[in-house]
């Protein structure tokens, strides 16, 4: 594999874009002899399974043992066994239930025929039956599952929301009153809006699972993450202390070739600019010559129409190459497409017959799709978890492998490639949700008290803020109160406030998007996404076309639009407020004792103003327009801290005004740039507010805000990491050879001030002087 890096060196267009090789040798696998049902023993080793890995035997004897389980692997290490034995184990010694919950549709599809096909081994009279219960499914189909009654049940977490606990008393107590074990699978996908929303459904399970004398063991599979017990215990409400980790692969794999390869900058940009030759173009020279060359690869990218576009550019250039075999196995693949075209090309991965795959993440998770000899990473996927998820689809069995990530011009793309320890070394991203978070909650509770009365003892499953809730729900006349010989008990008023509201968002107000040309709705934004991405005049991409919106009428809540040609792109400008409701926690800097980090309750208020044309080469501003939008409030959590007066004073004296506002501008873009890096998010989460004067303080203000109502846990987590935060933030905006700031160190899409002012030298003084890198 040495051979082949250096044969990427020798292609026409390498311009010493490699920045880094690393090779990972490979490891021997670890097994131990594990006891198992002769019936299950033989229907594995049909399978070609004759002995566990370590990790999956530590796992099913924690499971046996009766105590909740988080095993953290790499991915293709045989995760679902430690499961599926405990699973099929009770379910033929006394029909004990097991409840299977993924992430995504065809995550528990793969699962249902793998796990039917080892249960239709162990022969007749094994009392293991497996059936999957998602929204595809027909009413009929649904009923015939129910009446089957299956010890094995795969879902998802909006089903169990939507279907299965408000039916829990009429069509489910069958399965409730038998659950022995709760399997959740790529947990640390369980986080942000969506992670709160299913811890908060998963307290509801575990109280319906008391109301019928179920107390059922929590199996949770996760890809490496920096807190893999304390992200369980919070999603799944249970203690710490009663989960095993189980976090050492004994899998077999073979070596491992890290490439990162940065894209050079653009050809007369002059040195400095930031901007640099597409991930994507570096990403299709680099699949197009490994297929050619007889590599079955696979390259991930961000957007469906990324993977579309780029598999049929890729197929032509092979053919335009005279390799035809070749162009004729390339696939796009990525979840919107039916179950039976992607079993297609999960087959032509195995079989050989397809060569090369463009993908989006859909093939991240679970799916077996086989060893490959190549993956390419076009552009960072946003988390180091998602890059190492996504770089285990290569390696087969002891054949070296190749992985290749090519860099974005964005901060995140740039810091690494700058600093590959941190990328290869550094501690693994921890994973965050906000169960506690009082926007949420109140849904739940009216939720569990349609599926069972409430009563003051609730308050185990939900915390501190369930008394508060249940008061104001009950003043709001949502839900009734009884006075009972048994104490206090609520019931729902009315409605059904399941499907009030989506596990997967947390806005109820939504604006359409209404294709003008054929009237018809193509999406549907929430209300704050509206206003920023479909006001009038902006630019709007759906679906590969481009749009622009006509008209946005906040009476209908409707945006319409109509194709458009425009070759340029809209960003909103915006002022914002910030106030402080309460501080919630305070710590000092280690190397400057007299400044106080806080971690706050806020509210901020946005007002959109206008917005700009904006040139896609240049990235400069070709036109201005001013908007008359409605404000909108967010309450919600945030990190904040104040510049010191002698610091403030030294920016002030050597740069001027101007550029000290500019220099702690640039390090809050940075910092909310590189959370992302320690925090698995996404920097379009989190917003930011940097003010010379801020009445709550005082004095210069930093402010970090999580952007979702209640907040999620993300600034709560840049809190508890504040001062790397400012030393990679640091390094980041140094290292980066640029002028006045670009893309790369501490320009931001979402900035609402056009990017003005942005100052790097008075922003490294700044952050430096805080965490003591001065000398």
């Amino acid at each position: 594999m040495d051979d082949i890096v250096e044969w990427l060196r020798s292609r026409p267009y390498y311009e010493g874009q490699i920045s880094e090789h690393r090779a990972i040798p490979a490891r021997d696998p670890t097994f131990v002899d594990v006891d198992l049902e002769p019936r299950l023993a033989s229907t594995l080793e049909k399978e070609g399974i004759t002995r566990l890995y370590r990790h999956q035997a530590e796992a099913i004897e924690a499971v046996r043992d009766g105590g909740n389980v988080v095993l953290a692997t790499e991915t293709a290490s045989g995760k679902s066994l430690a499961y599926t034995v405990p699973a099929f184990e009770r379910a033929m010694d006394h029909g004990g239930r097991t409840l299977y919950l993924g992430p995504q549709n065809a995550l528990i599809a793969d699962q249902e025929e793998t796990l039917s096909e080892l249960a239709r081994g162990l022969g007749f009279g094994s009392r293991v039956s497996v059936a999957q219960y998602t929204g595809r499914l027909s009413k009929s189909e649904k009923r015939d599952v129910r009446d089957r009654m299956p010890t094995v049940l795969l879902s998802n977490p909006d089903m169990l929301h939507y279907a299965l606990l408000p039916h829990n008393h009429r069509l489910w107590d069958w399965f409730f009153s038998s659950l022995e074990t709760v399997v959740i699978d790529e947990i640390h996908g369980y986080r942000g809006v969506f992670g709160s929303q299913v811890a908060l459904t998963l307290r509801r399970l575990r109280r319906i699972c008391d109301r019928y004398g179920s107390q059922p063991q929590f199996v949770c599979c996760s890809a490496t993450i920096g807190n893999p017990v304390e992200h369980a215990a919070r999603v799944t409400g249970e203690s710490e202390s009663s989960f095993s980790l189980v976090d050492e692969d004994a899998s077999k794999t073979g070596p491992r070739h890290w490439v990162l390869w940065n894209p050079p900058e653009y050809e007369g940009g002059g040195g400095g600019s930031g901007r640099r030759r597409s991930s994507h173009v570096e990403t299709k020279n680099l699949f197009v010559d490994l297929v050619a060359e007889g590599y079955q690869t696979l390259a991930f990218t961000r957007a469906r129409q990324a993977a579309e576009r780029y598999a049929t550019d890729s197929a032509k250039e092979l053919r335009q190459r005279g390799e035809h075999d070749a162009a004729g196995g390339i696939e796009a693949y990525q979840a919107a497409l039916r179950h039976e075209r992607r079993r297609d090309i999960e087959g032509g991965l195995h079989s050989g017959d397809v060569r090369g795959v463009w993908s989006t993440n859909a093939l991240e998770l679970g799916v077996d799709v086989g060893g490959l000899d190549a993956v390419l990473l076009d552009g960072y996927p946003g988390t180091r978890m998602s890059a190492f998820q996504q770089a285990g689809r290569a390696g087969r069995g002891d054949d070296p492998a190749l992985v290749v990530m090519v860099g974005g011009e964005d901060q995140l793309d740039q810091y690494l490639m700058r600093n590959p320890t941190d990328f290869f070394e550094a501690d693994p991203e921890e994973a965050i949700s906000n169960p506690e978070n009082t926007e949420l909650m109140p849904g739940h509770v009216r939720s569990a008290a349609s599926e069972n009365w409430l009563s003051t003892d609730d308050e185990r499953y939900f915390g501190p803020p369930f008394p508060e809730i249940v008061g104001d729900l009950e003043a709001a006349g949502k839900l009734d109160r009884r006075d009972t010989e048994g104490g206090i008990r609520w019931t729902n008023a009315g409605g059904s406030p399941q499907h009030e509201m989506n596990l997967r968002t947390i806005d109820d107000r939504e604006i359409d998007l209404l294709d003008r040309r054929k009237n018809e709705i193509i999406g549907s934004l929430s209300f704050s996404d509206g206003l920023r991405d479909a006001h009038p005049g902006a630019v709007y991409h759906h679906q590969g076309q481009s749009y622009e919106v006509v008209e946005l009428d906040l009476d209908r809540d409707v945006a319409e639009l109509q194709p458009t040609w425009a070759d340029y792109y809209t960003r909103i400008l915006s002022d914002k407020d910030m106030v402080v409701n309460a501080d919630l926690a305070e710590k000092p800097l280690s190397a400057r004792p007299d400044v106080l980090v806080r971690f706050a309750d806020v509210t901020v208020t946005t007002q959109i103003t206008g917005f700009e044309r904006r040139d896609p080469k240049r990235g400069e501003a070709i036109g201005r327009e001013s908007l008359d939008l409605p404000e909108t409030t967010l309450r919600t959590k945030a990190l904040y801290y104040t510049v010191p007066p002698d610091v403030e004073a030294e920016m002030r004296e050597e740069w001027g005004e101007w550029a000290f506002n500019g220099g702690i501008h640039a390090a809050e873009h940075g910092t909310i740039s590189l959370m992302p890096l320690s925090l698995l998010c996404d920097r379009g989460d989190i917003g930011g507010i940097s003010t010379p004067y801020h009445e709550h303080t005082d004095r210069s203000t930093i402010f970090i805000y999580d952007g979702y109502p209640g907040g999620v846990g993300i600034t709560r987590g840049g809190y508890g990491q504040i001062e790397e935060l400012m030393k990679r933030t640091a390094r980041l905006i140094d290292q980066c050879d640029c002028a006045d700031g670009c893309p790369a160190c501490v320009q931001s899409p979402q900035c609402g001030n056009a990017n003005e002012p942005l100052s790097k030298a008075p922003a490294v003084y700044l952050l430096e002087s805080l965490t003591g890198q001065r000398e």
